[in-house]
Parts: structure tokens; sequence; C-alpha cells
């Protein structure tokens, strides 16, 4: 496993401090259907790429977006899906972030608008994922990567261990890598940064957290690798990339599935990055949420060329 620790700079530090100023006048995120366009609302603000397309389309049955840069390379795609905790988020609300990795990764990516909870539940998105796969592979995808941020990281790497025990047989192709931001890989929430970050960060609580969990398996096992991909076998799967803040009770939910993967002789990198909370790279005022970005892009488009890490 290849950790790189990132030093915050002091810009960023100012801005830090100026958000978490604003956050401690607000209540903390809850996870109920209610806050949907509140969510959107917020990742609609990140500022689109120069030379992305955007169309709605529908990829093995399931709805989603295109974010298309003008110079995609032919037979690949990247899936992504988008976080919320599996109650919030949509395809069309992620549609400017996910072109500024588009254009970077130099690749077209769908973003997938899997079913969200209460109105379906486990395991519905991870279906509404694996439709997607196979719909991109019978397109023509050759080359396909998986991305998400948050729960939509979680399920992203749900899908990895999913595909890549099924590429074994031919039927569908192997994934040429993984991108996670802040993934939420443990429902079981038993990371240790769960009680050790809890003060430190000033969006997610464990209770908000477990209340999702509950909204989404409905009483169904919290440890079962369709949903807590920390739980499952990473043998095989291809080298994977996290980006996580040091500051946010996920933190553990990254290292120890980075760690898991290194032990079943897999390639793992993971960025951890000082005073960072929760998906930060989607925050544009950040120079680190930049830097992020550039590296993420960088590690899929070198997935699809086959290059060394």
């Amino acid at each position: 496993m290849t950790r790189i620790y990132h030093k915050q700079i002091p810009s960023d530090r100012e801005a830090m401090l100026a958000m978490r100023a604003e956050l401690a006048t607000q209540p903390k995120l809850a996870f109920g259907p209610e806050a949907r366009p509140g969510f959107d609302q917020l990742m609609e603000q990140t500022p689109a790429a120069a030379g992305v397309t955007y169309q709605a389309a529908t990829v093995g049955g399931v709805a989603g977006w295109w974010c298309r840069p003008e110079r995609a390379m032919e037979g690949c795609a990247i899936v992504y899906f988008h976080g919320g905790a599996y109650v919030l988020g949509s395809a069309a609300a992620y549609r400017n972030f996910i072109g500024q990795i588009a254009v970077r990764a130099n690749a077209a990516i769908f973003i997938v608008d899997y079913h969200l909870a209460p109105e379906r539940i486990f395991p519905a998105p991870v279906n509404d994922a694996e439709a997607v796969y196979r719909g991109l592979s019978a397109a023509g995808f050759s080359e396909l990567a998986i991305a998400g941020d948050s729960a939509g990281g979680g399920l992203a790497l749900a899908l990895l261990l999913l595909v890549t025990a099924a590429s074994k047989d031919g039927s569908v192709p192997k994934p040429a890598g993984a991108a996670a931001m802040s993934p939420w890989t443990d429902l079981a929430l038993s990371g240790r940064s769960m009680e050790t970050r809890a003060k430190a960060d000033p969006m997610l609580t464990r209770e908000a957290l477990e209340k999702a969990a509950e909204i989404y398996l409905g009483g169904q096992d919290r440890r079962d690798p369709r949903a807590s991909p920390l739980y499952g076998d990473f043998t095989g799967v291809p080298p994977v990339l996290f980006h996580v803040g040091e500051d946010e009770i996920l933190l553990d939910d990254s290292h120890r599935v980075a760690e898991r993967i290194y032990a079943a002789d897999g390639l793992a990198q993971l960025h951890i990055w000082e005073g960072m909370t929760h998906v930060f790279p989607s925050n544009f005022a950040l120079q680190a949420a930049q830097e992020a970005l550039d590296i993420m892009g960088r590690f899929l488009l070198a997935r699809f060329r086959s290059e060394p890490l």
C-alpha cells in the first residue's frame, strides 16, 4: 500500500477555518428525503469544466447523465456513483463536479441515478450499479473504470468486488481501476475514527450515519460486502486510489480497505489530506481540491493506458 500524506497549505487552512465557522452555525448534515433539494443545490455549485458536454441517458435500464470531454478516449468509460448516504443526491446535481474529473481523465463518465432509500432499499442500488456496468460493456466499452464519493464510493467498491469476480468467467471485462473519495465502506460503523475524529469532523456524525444505514438496509446485514465492501474479498482487484480528509470520521473506512487490498497482494494508493473534511475535492475554493482531482485524473488515465503506478 502506498500511503501519501498531504500537508495543508496556508490558503486552504484559512478557507477551512472559514468553512468550519460557517458550519458551526448550522445543524449537522441529516439524511432524509426532505434534505434532497438542499444537497443538490450544494453540489451544483461546483464550476463546470470547459469542453465537457452533458447528456441525460439510460444505460442498462438505469437513468443517469453522460459527461463527455471533447477528445475522450475511444472505448473507455468511467461509471460514477454520487454520494448522499444512499438517501440523497442525483446525477444531474453532480454533473459539474464529475465533468471536472472527466476532462482530467480524458474519458467519458456516466453518473448513475441509482435508486435511493427509503423508496428503494438495499440491494437496489447494487443491482443498478451492476446493470450499468454490464450495459456499458454491451454497448462496446472495452475499458471500464469505477469511481464514487461517500456512499457512492462504497457502492463503487462493492461493484468493483462483484465485477472483478464476474470477470473471471469472461462475462464482463475486468475493471481497469477504481477511485474513491471519502468512501463509506463500513455500514457497521466500526472504524476507530468514528470516535477519534468525531470532534474534528464538522459535517458528519455517527448518529446521522446510523440513521442512514437503518434507512438503507432496513434491518439487513450491515457486514454484507455489497453494502459494506470492507468485509469483501479483494483478491485480484485492479489498482484503487483513495482520497480522504484527515479530519473526517470516515478516515478509517478508506485506510482499512486500502490495507485489505494490500493484504490481498493488490495495489492501493491512499492519499490523506491534512485538515480536510468529507469529499473536500468538490470544494473548488481549496487548492487541495484541484490537486486531488488532478491526481485522480492522472490515475484513471494511467489505468486506461495500463501504465505502472
